[in-house]
């Protein structure tokens, strides 16, 4: 095997779940321990088999699961436009998001990603068109709609002056959530995103990483049943970042629907279930990130992404 291929074939199998891994092994008689990690089970996987191989598995594994366009859509968005000036942000926008996805909205800088996003959460009003989040519109039921969302933004929303914990304690406080569901989920998150050790220090001295943690616990404190994530792992090394993607990926389970935004195309390779692509306001591309690798003849998003807007993610307009 080539190093390209064992590079391409590793990059693969890192994007699926435990059980698919399993099954891949069991797939090609490849005896695994129970004790071993992703890590080198993913090795040893990228040595026995084949492209071909995991996408017999990938098949398998979405007949199994209830596929989300059986879905209903949660989140309906009709011909939205929003204009700042001599600047249209948004440019005619149409897309249905459906109930228990997770969607990732990817653009360059200056797209009209968050400005979507805060459209959405009723940040921002839009000029033209609307949307509604599980049947109430975004320009008349805000208060029903805060009651349903829960929202990660770009800059950390928390109080410095407080520690981690009371920060948390204090927004769930502002949800009505219980004394015990409070406590537990907080417990819970600070054990999931390694904030335990530091959640009785002052938020002031927290790095970026620390601070995105703590702005998705608070986004998730009440228990949404829709979360919107605005960069979630920007200022994160590489370690934190895979960890808040594990995270991530348990509020899947949880059935929550997720729209989530990012300037890193592997972040969305990995963990969605449809991407819409947006460029100068518009959306140029929709699908799941394997049908859109299929279409455009790609080896990842990335490529993908390159290939219908001429540039780079990060390259901004």
């Amino acid at each position: 095997m080539g190093i390209q291929m064992f590079s391409d074939t590793k990059r693969l199998l890192k994007q699926l779940g435990e059980n698919e891994l399993y099954e891949l092994a069991k797939l090609k008689n490849i005896n695994i321990p129970k004790e071993w990690s992703k890590t080198l089970i993913v090795d040893l996987l990228a040595l026995n088999v084949s492209k071909k191989d995991i996408q017999t598995i990938t098949t398998i594994s979405l007949k199994a699961k209830i596929k989300p366009k059986d879905a209903p859509s949660v989140i309906i968005i009709k011909d939205l436009v929003k204009e700042f000036e001599d600047v249209v942000a948004v440019n005619g926008l149409n897309l249905e998001i459906r109930q228990g996805e997770l969607f990732s909205l990817l653009g360059p800088n200056g797209a009209g990603k968050t400005t979507t996003i805060n459209i959405l959460n009723g940040v921002i009003k839009p000029t033209k068109g609307t949307a509604f989040i599980e049947g109430y519109d975004v320009r008349k039921n805000l208060k029903e709609i805060k009651e349903l969302i829960g929202v990660c933004p770009q800059e950390a929303a928390v109080f410095k002056f407080l520690n981690a914990r009371e920060n948390i304690e204090l927004f769930g406080n502002l949800h009505s959530v219980s004394k015990k569901e409070l406590e537990e989920r907080t417990n819970n998150f600070l054990e999931l995103l390694g904030l335990v050790e530091v959640s009785k220090r002052k938020v002031k001295g927290f790095s970026g990483g620390m601070l995105r943690k703590l702005n998705l616990i608070i986004a998730l404190i009440s228990d949404p049943k829709i979360a919107f994530l605005d960069e979630p792992t920007v200022g994160m090394d590489p370690r934190a970042r895979r960890a808040t993607w594990e995270f991530i990926e348990s509020l899947k389970k949880q059935k929550k629907t997720i729209i989530l935004t990012t300037h890193y195309i592997e972040e969305a390779e990995v963990l969605s279930d449809r991407v819409g692509i947006i460029d100068y306001g518009k959306l140029i591309e929709l699908g799941s990130p394997q049908e859109l690798m299929e279409k455009h003849e790609s080896k990842n998003l990335e490529e993908v992404f390159l290939k219908i807007t001429g540039r780079r993610i990060l390259e901004g307009i």
